[in-house]
């Protein structure tokens, strides 16, 4: 955020709009299938063994403040379950708390939560490695297999290493072409299809409306609502600790091109959504804006007070020549099963419920990553009647089209970005400028932690 913001805001605004990444999802256990009596090794040589089970012993769940009133529901509706309910960070802002106390569980043995639930979708990336991995496989008869095929394709895809699952996904934030229909109607623009017609209208937005806004690149999560929808190989994983970092590749240069051309004639801003200067001076002068599905309510309902009947969505666009539209997201929560608990039923059938419930995730701030949830979360969103259009095809349809060439890692992305493409940008420079400096930063911060980069 810009530096003559108060500090206060920008920890303010910084908190909104990372709490909403992990916003809660549930849906009634009965009708998707609660977790197995009694989880079981596999025949596989690298089989499950849970620790000895205490059936109806206590679970202590570990959840952020936004998540704890879905635990407390879950607590009245199954008064017969023991619950201790610690609230902490939920690793929102780039915490890494979870990890930390993990690690000194493992030295001493002891104190392991045996429901965590973290807003940093990378976190899967460590809790699912070592010899005891934090993460219990729940694919490994600790949650049934209906309930696992009941996520939307690919939300469990950051969950997912050497073909097991290590956590279920609380929400899904993925990306669409958010537009201000009010005023595209008003100015007789057609909506993009393609990235290249994306580019033609901001050009053209430019020349004829100068001041209006087609989208942003001084978000920390640019990379993913730009690059990751181009197929840039940014992090592939080709391993378990490998990944190919290539920015220099064509689907990385395209887009980086085609931001450049429309950041130089100002229609794509530099500045971040949640400052407060871009809140009070462009927020009303946003025409496009390609982001996260919980821009809608979060952004321009809450943050940039958009009036009711403006605001739609449509299908994230994608490059002449490509077979199909891909996108990425920005965010979606995570929820473990510790493989360390003493009680796997008690804890598997808290997080199946909190992550499939439509008795509180039809209700959630943000789109959720269980298919059934969501139909009902969509049916409460047109309820609202805070759209313009419908959003639901569009979010059901983006909902499957996550690139998977984007991995879940354990450095941030958007840390990355932040602290070198950023400030590259407000000093004059390009994107296409910053590739080289990107890629090594990238590169540099993979090694620290132990990858292998192609």
């Amino acid at each position: 955020m810009n530096d003559d913001v108060p500090v206060s805001s920008r920890r303010r605004l910084r908190r909104k709009a990372v709490a909403v990444l992990g916003a809660v999802s549930l849906l009634v256990l009965a009708a998707c299938g609660s977790a197995d009596p009694t989880p079981t090794a596999t025949s596989s040589p690298a089989a499950f063994e849970p620790v000895a089970q205490q059936q109806g012993s206590e679970i202590t769940v570990w959840a952020d403040a936004a998540r704890v009133p879905g635990v407390q529901a879950y607590q009245k509706a199954h008064p017969d379950v023991k619950i201790k309910i610690v609230t902490y960070s939920g690793d929102a802002n780039g915490a890494n708390d979870l990890q930390t106390k993990v690690q000194l569980f493992d030295r001493t043995g002891s104190g392991w939560p045996d429901v965590a639930f973290s807003a940093n979708v990378n976190d899967a990336s460590w809790a699912s490695q070592g010899k005891t991995p934090y993460a219990a496989p729940v694919n490994q008869g600790v949650v049934s297999q209906p309930t696992l095929k009941g996520f939307a394709d690919g939300a469990l895809n950051p969950c997912t290493f050497n073909g097991n699952t290590y956590c279920l996904r609380n929400d899904l934030a993925q990306n669409v072409l958010w537009y201000n229909k009010a005023l595209m109607d008003k100015f007789g623009y057609p909506v993009p299809t393609t990235w290249e017609e994306y580019q033609a209208l901001g050009e053209k937005v430019a020349e004829e409306h100068p001041g209006y806004l087609v989208g942003t690149a001084g978000d920390a999560w640019s990379p993913e609502v730009y690059f990751w929808a181009s197929q840039c190989p940014a992090s592939t994983a080709t391993g378990a600790k490998k990944v190919k970092v290539d920015l220099q590749d064509a689907k990385c240069t395209r887009m980086a091109k085609l931001l450049d051309s429309l950041i130089a004639k100002g229609s794509v801003s530099k500045d971040t959504v949640f400052s407060a200067g871009f809140i009070k001076n462009q927020a009303s002068k946003v025409l496009m804006l390609p982001g996260p599905s919980w821009f809608g309510q979060v952004l321009f309902n809450s943050t940039f007070k958009t009036p009711k009947g403006q605001i739609a969505a449509a299908s994230p666009p994608k490059f002449e020549g490509d077979a199909k539209n891909y996108t990425g997201n920005v965010g979606g929560g995570l929820w473990f099963v510790s493989s360390h608990s003493k009680n796997l039923k008690a804890a598997a059938d808290l997080v199946t419920w909190m992550t499939t419930s439509d008795a509180y995730q039809g209700t959630a701030g943000t789109y959720p990553a269980y298919k059934k949830a969501a139909v009902t979360w969509l049916a409460n969103q047109k309820k609202t009647g805070y759209f313009a259009e419908d959003v639901g095809p569009v979010f059901e349809e983006s909902a499957e089209l996550i690139w998977p060439g984007w991995a879940a890692t354990q450095y941030s992305q958007e840390a990355i970005y932040s602290s070198t493409v950023v400030p590259a940008l407000n000093s004059g420079k390009t994107l296409t400028d910053t590739l080289d400096t990107w890629q090594t930063a990238i590169t540099d911060k993979a090694k620290s932690l132990g990858y292998t980069v192609d």
